[in-house]
């Protein structure tokens, strides 16, 4: 399901005493956050902050406007921030795992057949590896073209076509 504000990262702490503050990006890398002007904080972008934000090793570190020492910028560890889905600006058929998560997963060829529902996405370098979960039992897919047929986030919909053996009912 397309969400129109997504988690960005959490505040984990200060930086100086100017009111920086450390955030642990839950995003592909600290960069991506840079791109952003405004924040928010809440899921529903009714508390927005002005913000900068640059890459610091694997964190990010953010400036908000109105909090200048260390003391205002203490107060925020823990926050969630949440970005607008509109504002990432990413490419055609390019989704969040946010997004992806909650989708049902059917079979490209016989689209009444359900192998589950997509529950998380591991990160493992050569390719994404998608989790689907049914009756309590999980499933690993590599999330590779030849795999993955048609993702239909909006309609909360994917269609695979998947590796022999990966599925208890395959030959």
């Amino acid at each position: 399901m397309i969400k129109d504000y997504l988690e960005i990262g959490e505040i984990t702490g200060t930086h100086g005493v100017r009111g920086e503050m450390r955030v642990n990006p839950w995003c592909d890398t600290p960069g991506f956050m840079s791109a952003f002007k405004t924040l928010y904080l809440d899921e529903k972008g009714e508390k927005p902050v002005k913000v900068s934000a640059r890459p610091h090793g694997n964190i990010a570190l953010i400036r908000m406007d109105g909090i200048d020492t260390v003391e205002q910028a203490r107060k925020l560890r823990g926050c969630v921030l949440w970005m607008k889905r509109s504002d990432a600006h990413l490419p055609e058929g390019r989704y969040f795992i946010a997004e992806l998560t909650g989708c049902s997963v059917f079979d490209a060829d016989n689209p009444s057949l359900c192998y589950g529902i997509l529950t998380d996405v591991s990160e493992t370098g050569a390719n994404d590896v998608w989790h689907i979960t049914k009756d309590s039992k999980e499933y690993l897919i590599p999330a590779i073209p030849d795999v993955v047929i048609e993702t239909d986030v909006a309609a909360g919909r994917i269609l695979i076509r998947p590796l022999k053996g990966i599925f208890d009912d395959e030959d």
